[in-house]
């Protein structure tokens, strides 16, 4: 048994997958820009499993020299991951031309840039060593255009594209790439994005439901393990997932419905 690398490790469904990783033995690696939360994260997670390895990295994953150096740390003390999850994220939503153009590229760096890193830095060394599996965390939001998330979808969406290839691609060396698209999950980000989220996205968003983190990690394990391209958390998900080309015209319908009654009024 490898071990795992995961960034964006110190909370939500990150925290959470490195929960159910340490249970079943898995030597960690976590990667995540607070170095006390890091702490935090790595002194629970020797509670629940004393006997693993934990090493801890405070990096922000829009840093491509910083986080591909902490990587090869990672990877000559604990070896090739066999499961390396990405779940580092940011998500501030907000109305197209009034968020700066830098808060745009900032999500393009951390949400799809930073993975790209992962996955590019690890890709070789888990070949070397036999394979193993990668693991994406999008976003219901890379499943069709939402109104208020002109920085934080097209990000998701380009990470879901990613995946897809990738999924194709490292088959050859044994590498399974899965993308999990979770609904609003019950994390501290998603406290921060309610901050800025506009009252007509509020509007649209709210019949999504609200998953826990751990009920995310455990089907993105899962779908790990089986080597599947996708994980579509609850029915509404999978419908997107399956049938989002033929649900959009109504889903726009939708959005602009609200859209023209928030003008009106």
């Amino acid at each position: 048994m490898r071990a795992a690398f995961i960034t964006g490790g110190s909370s939500g469904i990150g925290f959470a997958a490195a929960l159910q990783l340490a249970a079943k033995g898995h030597d960690l690696a976590l990667f995540a820009r607070d170095a006390a939360k890091l702490l935090d994260a790595r002194a629970a997670l020797l509670d629940a499993a004393p006997s693993i390895d934990i090493q801890t990295y405070a990096v922000d994953v829009a840093n491509t020299e910083a986080f591909t150096e902490a990587l090869l740390d990672a990877t000559q003390k604990l070896g090739a991951p066999e499961i390396a999850i990405a779940s580092a994220g940011i998500a501030q939503p907000g109305l197209f031309t009034e968020q700066p153009l830098d808060l745009h590229q900032r999500h393009m760096a951390v949400n799809y840039l930073g993975t790209l890193t992962f996955a590019h830095t690890l890709a070789g060394p888990m070949a070397a060593a036999g394979g193993g599996h990668i693991g994406f965390v999008a976003s219901g939001a890379a499943l069709f255009g939402i109104y208020g998330y002109g920085a934080y979808a097209p990000s998701k969406f380009a990470l879901s594209g990613l995946g897809e290839i990738l999924h194709l691609e490292l088959a050859a060396q044994d590498i399974s790439v899965t993308v999990v698209y979770p609904p609003d999950t019950d994390t501290p980000q998603l406290a921060e994005e309610e901050r800025t989220k506009p009252e007509i996205t509020k509007e649209i968003t709210a019949d999504g439901g609200l998953w826990q983190p751990e009920d995310v990690a455990n089907k993105l394990i899962k779908g790990m393990l089986a080597r599947h391209a996708a994980v579509t958390p609850g029915f509404q998900m999978t419908a997107l997932h399956r049938f989002g080309s033929l649900l959009a015209p109504l889903l726009r319908w939708h959005q602009k419905r609200i859209i023209a009654r928030y003008k009106n009024r």
